[in-house]
C-alpha cells in the first residue's frame, strides 16, 4: 500500500514545488540566507537527511561549513514518515540528499526518478555491505499475511489481473520481492565508521575547496569511532554470554552479526505489527528461562508491552536498547549524538551479558 499510495503522492507534491518556492521569497529569505553562510563567507553545503544517523555524521564532519537538517521530527516513528510538499523543496534545493534506502523510503526513489534537480542522493545501504532482513526463531513473521492472502483471493478480492496478486499484496503489506535488505547499517559502530568515510568523501567532492576541513574533521570523529568498535569488540569478546532477548522489533542485526551476538525477537526490524502471537511469546519466555537470560530488551519510543510480559513471567528485568534512528525532543536537547547513544548501549549490553 505505501509503495502505490507514494506513486501518486509524489508527483503531486513535485506539482507544488514551483508556487511553495516562490512564497518563501522576501525578507525571511534574505534572514535565511545570511545564516547559511560559512566562517569564509561563502555558502554553507546544504544537506538533508531522512533520519538521525547521517544527520549527526554530517554535523561531525561538516562543522560550521555545512548546514544539515532532518526530515524525521524528534519522537516521529520513522518506518511510517512520508513526505510533505515542504521536505521535497528542501530536497530538491540541496545539495547532498542522504537516505538509509530500505523499505522505509521507497518514495525516495520515485522522487529522484521524477526529478531533475542538480542534489547528489545517496543511500547508506550502498555504502556497506547489506544484509537481507531475516525471520530469527520463533520470530512473529509476515507469514499469516499470506493466509489472509490466500483467504482473500478464494474470495475473490484480489483482481483477476495479471498484476491482480501483486497489487492486492501490496495493500495487505506482503512483501513478495526478494532480496529485502535491513536498513539500520549504522547499529554496527563497523559500518558507522565505513558511512562516515563516505560522506567525508561526499562532502570533499561536491566542495573541494573546504577538502582540508572535512579530512580534519572526519579524522577527528573517526578516531571515536574506532575506538567504540574496539571496545564493542572487547566487551562482547570477554562477556559471559552472547545472546539477547528483544521483546520488540529488532534493529540491530548489523550490530548483532559484526560483533557475535546471538538474538532472539518478537518481530523483524521493519514489521509494522505491535502484537506478537502467543506462540511468539511463549518460544520467547521459554528461552529466557532456560538461558537463564537476565534482561529483555525493547526499543526506544516503545510501550515496552511485550517485553514487560516477559519479563513479568521470568523475573528478568528490561532495558532499552537504542536504535538511533531518530531521537526525542528531550534527547535532541540534552545534546545526545550518535557516539553517546551507542555508548548508552554498550553499558547496557555488558550488564547484560554479563549478570
Amino acid at each position: 500500500m505505501k509503495k502505490r499510495l507514494t506513486a501518486i503522492i509524489v508527483p503531486l507534491i513535485l506539482c507544488f514545488l514551483t508556487v511553495l518556492t516562490l512564497a518563501g521569497c522576501g525578507a525571511a529569505g534574505q534572514e535565511k540566507e545570511a545564516a547559511r553562510t560559512a566562517p569564509d563567507g561563502r555558502p554553507k553545503i546544504q544537506v538533508i537527511t531522512t533520519i538521525f544517523p547521517p544527520y549527526d555524521f554530517v554535523r561531525q564532519i561538516g562543522g560550521d561549513y555545512v548546514e544539515a537538517d532532518m526530515l524525521l521530527k524528534p519522537g516521529m516513528e520513522a518506518h511510517s514518515y512520508e513526505p510533505t510538499p515542504r521536505d521535497i523543496i528542501r530536497i530538491t534545493e540541496s545539495d547532498l540528499f542522504l537516505y538509509a534506502g530500505g523499505e522505509s523510503d521507497v518514495w525516495v526513489e520515485e522522487l529522484l526518478e521524477g526529478n531533475d534537480s542538480r542534489v547528489h542522493a545517496h543511500s547508506l545501504l550502498e555504502w556497506v555491505e547489506p544484509l537481507e532482513e531475516e525471520t530469527a526463531e520463533g520470530m512473529q513473521s509476515r507469514e499469516h499475511d499470506h493466509d489472509h492472502e490466500e483467504e482473500a483471493l478464494k474470495n475473490g478480492a484480489a483482481e483477476e489481473t495479471a498484476g491482480g496478486t501483486e497489487a492486492f499484496a501490496e495493500d495487505a503489506g506482503v512483501h513478495l520481492e526478494e532480496g529485502e535488505y535491513d536498513e539500520h547499517v549504522w547499529t554496527s559502530p563497523a559500518n558507522a565508521i565505513l558511512i562516515v568515510e563516505k560522506i567525508r568523501d561526499t562532502l570533499i567532492s561536491i566542495d573541494p575547496d573546504r577538502a582540508g576541513i572535512y579530512e580534519e574533521n572526519a579524522r577527528v570523529y573517526l578516531e571515536q569511532l574506532r575506538s567504540l568498535d574496539s571496545d564493542y569488540r572487547r566487551v562482547i569478546g570477554e562477556a559471559k554470554r552472547h545472546t539477547v532477548i528483544f521483546g520488540d522489533r529488532f534493529p540491530f542485526l548489523y550490530l548483532v552479526k559484526t560483533y557475535g551476538l546471538d538474538y532472539y525477537a518478537a518481530f523483524p526490524g521493519c514489521s509494522s505489527e505491535t502484537e506478537p502471537s502467543a506462540a511468539t511469546i511463549a518460544f520467547l519466555t521459554d528461552e529466557v528461562k532456560e538461558e537463564h537470560i537476565p534482561v529483555v530488551f525493547y526499543l526506544e519510543l516503545s510501550n515496552a508491552k511485550v517485553a514487560d510480559a516477559i519479563a513479568e513471567v521470568t523475573g528478568a528485568r528490561t532495558a532499552m536498547l537504542h536504535s538511533c534512528h531518530t531521537l526525542t525532543r528531550e534527547e535532541m536537547q540534552r545534546g545526545e549524538n550518535y557516539l553517546s547513544l551507542m555508548r548508552q548501549n554498550l553499558e547496557q549490553l555488558k550488564l547484560a551479558l554479563n549478570e
